[in-house]
């Protein structure tokens, strides 16, 4: 159905409320009140014009009300239009009433006439106007218009009419002339209406309120009828029109059929057909072009719409790293902070065992040395008096006998245990002399086990992943599996290390490299830790210069290295086989199989092998002394001198093996200086010298050059043995000599194996000629 369309002003109901007449009763009664007969009022409903114009009214007075924007806009519209002098008519309400609406354009009209005629004083002008603009319908246009409006206010399209005032408030016109913005609003003054002579349209409206209020719903379901029908009637008549169209389109092939066979049509030949087809197919083609340039287009437009994808996807990855980053800068910290906290105990711990070790240490070689002070004292002193041949008993103080009772007492139970063993080839001289009483054992483990309860106590308030180096590793390996470039940009290679080696020193806290039942360092956890990491790592193997491969020998460089450096400037005593024999093994280990990047090692190693070199300059020095006594004090093997020497020359040679036990670590001009230089030359050959010739000489020889080195004598291109051996080559000679000339001569064949084995060739051939030992071969 189709409607009016609504006014753009805001909608009012029908009829007033109560409470809007409660508000036009409680106005002021004396407000100003427009000018019309003195004494003309009456009671009961005001007339058609009347109730209008109070409707008006009242819809301006609840639009100014209802808001401060709409009031002030409103208020200064409702002002100027009181400045022209009356009521002013919409120009939407001036309709032309020749239009298709005309019944209800002009009941508007009559009504906005109605609403001038309210504000002026003669009613004849009125009426000359509404006469002189309008014509006066007849009763059937006038019911027609009746029939519209009531169909409208049943819509709620305008205001109602039908409302009732008791009271008005003269003095309208008095104010007019005031400011707008001063005068109240229109809610809060009550207009006065006084009888008046009505007009054409207030007749009109009297006579058709009655019926409106009974036939609204009749003339409802008319109007809606005569839309209906209407529309119906427009429907039929553009199908009607439609099938014309069609019926004569259908029809003019008829007729073209039935054309005149008489008239000839244009000829036709091959050249307009292909003329055409060309044509044809050249649009054709232009068609084909542009759908394959779309097709292309279309084809961009995936791949940007791909791309676009992907590079959503790796925003969406930026959060992730980002978190990842910034997870592992929190675990970093922490740990930072927690090792921070921690290498003050690991610190103290460490001194503390570094401390008990060195004390041990000290007590043995100041033992050493005390008893060997006050052993060679008590023989010095046995030769005076034999020298005197007094028969005086010799004066010894309580201290060195009782130094001279703890010696022999300690040697009576090292006899008795390699009798145990079945070590029967043992020398006097040779055993560390390393036991501690009980009492003192019982201090020391007492205190060891301390220790290590207070090591085991360091991390017991840790988590694992910031106290074990397979976690930390693990964090790392995550890190250089997700994110490579940014692993090996940030150089954790170089950072690992150095966050590792508190927690190596605690590892390594009970750990004595001079114990020959110490753990090795390959069996150690973080040894297998590191080699799993490095194992794992995503670099080519084939990479000689890889970073993570540097790890193991930076944690050594850095970790293990200064550890042994201690040891050995400390602790070491290079007159233990035992404790050297370990100390090389793994040095050995350190230093040649784990050295993969020298640069690196270098300084460490150098350091290392540098106190290795003066700790056994200063056993050569300390603990080395072979007395030498008259021939006639030690041709008795049992006399205390004899023993006494042979001890310390059996100790003095087993320093030369020990110090020959460091050949491929350390240089060989090192050892040489060290070994042949300083002991061999100055101490070991002067013994010889002094010595009775005899089997146990040749045996002494025998196992110098059994400790000798055989690489030394493997690239001697020459027939001549190294010059530091010349001095012990001569005393072969003439304890050969010596030996053919004595009781011993079978003996000088054993002299010259050793000649040959440290390659002094040309004077094992004059031997041999000299002597005629022909059944000797070279």
């Amino acid at each position: 159905m189709a409607h009016r369309p609504k006014r753009t002003f805001r909608q009012r109901r029908a009829h007033s409320s109560d409470s809007d007449g409660a508000e036009e009763q409680s106005s002021e009664p004396g407000a100003p009140e427009e000018q019309t007969a003195p004494g003309l009022t009456e009671e009961g409903p005001p007339s058609g014009g009347g109730r209008l114009e109070a409707t008006a009214r009242r819809g301006r007075s609840r639009g100014r009300g209802r808001g401060r924007v709409w009031a002030s806009s409103r208020r200064a519209a409702g002002a100027a239009t009181r400045t022209e002098g009356g009521l002013s008519v919409p120009e939407s309400r001036k309709v032309d009433l020749s239009t298709d609406e005309e019944e209800d354009e002009t009941i508007h009209s009559l009504e906005n006439k109605d609403d001038q005629s309210s504000s002026s004083t003669s009613s004849s002008s009125l009426e000359e106007e509404f006469s002189s603009v309008v014509n006066i319908p007849d009763a059937a246009f006038i019911q027609a218009a009746r029939r519209k409006r009531e169909l409208a206010r049943a819509q709620n399209d305008y205001i109602s009419l039908d409302v009732k005032h008791t009271s008005a408030i003269p003095g309208m016109k008095k104010n007019s002339g005031e400011d707008p913005e001063s005068e109240p609003d229109d809610h809060e003054k009550r207009i006065a209406f006084t009888p008046k002579s009505q007009t054409l349209k207030q007749r009109m409206a009297e006579e058709t309120t009655p019926r409106n209020e009974e036939t609204s719903e009749e003339s409802q379901e008319d109007e809606n009828q005569d839309i209906w029908e209407q529309q119906q009637m427009r429907k039929a008549v553009k199908i009607t029109e439609g099938r014309d169209l069609d019926l004569s389109y259908s029809s003019e092939p008829q007729t073209v059929k039935k054309f005149d066979t008489s008239i000839s049509l244009p000829p036709v030949n091959l050249g307009i057909i292909k003329k055409q087809l060309n044509t044809r197919l050249t649009l054709l083609q232009d068609t084909h072009r542009s759908h394959l340039r779309e097709y292309e287009k279309y084809i961009q437009d995936v791949e940007s719409s791909k791309s676009t994808i992907q590079n959503l996807e790796n925003s969406s990855n930026q959060a992730l790293n980002f978190k990842f980053y910034k997870s592992m800068k929190i675990y970093v910290e922490n740990l930072i902070d927690c090792l921070n906290e921690k290498i003050v105990s690991i610190q103290e711990i460490e001194s503390s065992m570094h401390a008990l070790l060195l004390k041990q240490a000290m007590t043995f070689m100041k033992r050493r040395q005390d008893e060997l002070k006050h052993e060679s004292t008590y023989l010095q002193q046995l030769s005076r008096r034999s020298e005197t041949s007094t028969n005086e008993s010799l004066a010894v103080d309580e201290k060195t006998q009782w130094i001279l009772e703890e010696i022999e007492s300690r040697r009576s139970r090292r006899r008795q245990a390699r009798a145990l063993s079945g070590n029967c080839d043992h020398q006097e001289g040779t055993s560390s002399d390393d036991e501690l009483s009980s009492a003192d054992m019982n201090d020391f483990q007492k205190t060891q086990d301390n220790i290590s309860q207070d090591h085991k106590k360091i991390f017991e308030d840790v988590h694992d992943d910031f106290c074990n180096i397979q976690h930390i590793l693990l964090k790392f390996q995550q890190w250089r599996e997700k994110y490579p470039d940014s692993y090996y940009e940030a150089f954790i290679s170089l950072c690992i290390p150095k966050l590792l080696n508190p927690l190596i020193r605690v590892q390594l806290i009970d750990w004595n490299p001079l114990k020959c039942d110490a753990i090795g360092l390959k069996q150690m956890p973080w040894f297998t830790s590191i080699e799993e990491f490095m194992a794992n790592s995503m670099e080519d193997s084939k990479k000689e210069d890889s970073s993570d491969k540097k790890i193991l020998s930076a944690v050594i460089n850095k970790t293990i290295i200064p550890r042994l450096t201690d040891f050995v400037e400390f602790i070491w005593d290079p007159l233990s086989t035992s404790q050297t024999t370990s100390l090389i093994t793994h040095c050995r280990l350190i230093l040649e199989e784990l050295s993969t990047c020298a640069n690196e090692v270098s300084k460490g190693k150098q350091d290392l092998l540098k106190s290795v070199v003066v700790r056994m300059k200063k056993a050569i020095e300390d603990d080395v002394f072979i007395p030498l006594y008259p021939k006639s004090t030690v041709e008795n093997k049992t006399s205390p001198h004899s023993k006494f020497q042979e001890r310390q020359f059996w100790s003095g040679l087993k320093l030369f093996r020990n110090i020959l036990l460091w050949n491929g670590l350390l240089p060989d001009d090192t050892l040489q200086e060290l070994g042949l230089g300083k002991l061999l030359n100055r101490y070991l050959i002067i013994a010889l010298l002094n010595a009775i010739p005899g089997p146990d000489v040749v045996k002494k020889c025998n196992q110098i050059a059994a400790y000798l080195p055989e690489k030394w004598f493997q690239s001697s291109a020459t027939r001549t043995s190294i010059p530091q051996l010349e001095n012990f080559i001569q005393f072969l000679l003439q304890f050969a000599h010596k030996l053919s000339r004595s009781e011993f001569r079978d003996e000088v064949k054993e002299i010259i194996p050793i000649l040959v084995k440290i390659k002094a060739l040309n004077q094992a051939e004059s031997f041999i000629e000299e002597y005629h030992l022909d059944d000797l071969t070279i």
